[in-house]
């Protein structure tokens, strides 16, 4: 079963560090959402593979939108 990866805050993602199928591991930065001009790194909750990404460089989220699966 795939772990989700969701976002901790509403904001806009303004980096993305990973590809789809890119093996991670735990703690791995693996994107960057920006909010009220503060860059929020998002890491990697576990060692995996990369299976979707749900977002892209640019999307606003909101908090707990579901940002990638890793399986």
């Amino acid at each position: 079963m795939a772990t989700e990866v969701l976002a901790p805050l509403p904001g806009k993602i303004i980096r993305i560090n990973i590809e789809p199928n890119a093996t991670v591991v735990e703690d791995l930065e693996i994107m960057v959402i920006e909010a009220m001009k503060m860059e929020t790194p998002i890491y990697a909750p576990c060692d995996g593979v990369i299976e979707k990404m749900l977002k892209k460089e640019g999307d606003e989220v909101e908090e707990d939108d579901l940002l990638a699966l890793i399986g």
